[in-house]
């Protein structure tokens, strides 16, 4: 049980790191994470960070103490300032079947920067450290699934006969599942449509009468603005 505690409070600090980040700090991690988006994390050196920072080596370990110290830096930003952290989920005005909107557009600029060589690299290298990132992500996910159909339900946008869990874990399996398999292309993976699918098959399955009607209204808005 001690080493258990270890552990936890050593995950808690890690990510708690970024609260006492001083803005220098963040903004080197944010452009690391660029690099790490656009080639990976292992073929990036600590020299071709300073180098893209326009800083020098010395300076950058000022900061942190090596590689593995910047991409759990990086990680602990991901997870407290990423696209589905909770600071940056504001729908309190939209309806359910408008926040599954909202979070396809999340979802659809995360899809266009995902970059499987960081992923895969992550995984290898790092499997702490992606184990913690992909903990935190099917939480957000879950818990805002679950959420959301309690108040599709509440507003009587969802069908009241759902089996709430039940649906919330496929939608999360569904999603995961579509990252990491070989059925699709690495095209089809990285276009609007597969995800843009993926929600509205969701929200079809889950909305009940009125739900679809407000449903085929926001897709005529959405089709005309695009227009």
């Amino acid at each position: 049980m001690e080493t258990f505690g270890i552990k936890f409070v050593s995950v808690v600090l890690k990510v708690s790191i970024v609260y006492f980040m001083c803005d220098e700090l963040k903004k080197i991690l944010a452009k690391v994470r660029c690099l790490y988006l656009k080639y990976g994390i292992k073929s990036v050196t600590m020299d071709d960070v300073a180098h893209e920072l326009g800083i020098s080596k010395k300076t950058l370990y000022q900061y942190v103490k090596d590689k593995n110290d910047l991409v759990e830096h990086v990680v602990a930003l991901e997870i407290e300032e990423g696209p589905m952290s909770p600071k940056n989920a504001h729908w309190e005005n939209l309806n359910a079947i408008e926040e599954m909107l909202e979070v396809h557009k999340i979802v659809d600029r995360m899809v266009k920067t995902h970059n499987p060589s960081t992923e895969y690299d992550l995984k290898k290298y790092y499997p702490e450290e992606y184990q913690k990132i992909q903990k935190v992500r099917r939480e957000r996910i879950y818990n805002f699934i679950l959420n959301n159909i309690r108040k599709g339900k509440k507003e009587g946008l969802y069908r009241e006969e759902l089996n709430e869990e039940y649906i919330t874990k496929l939608h999360v399996s569904r999603v995961e599942y579509a990252f990491d398999n070989d059925i699709f292309t690495t095209d089809e993976m990285s276009s609007s449509n597969l995800f843009y699918e993926v929600f509205i098959y969701h929200i079809r399955g889950i909305a009940n009468d009125k739900g679809i009607e407000f449903l085929e209204q926001k897709l005529k808005e959405i089709e005309n603005n695009n227009n």
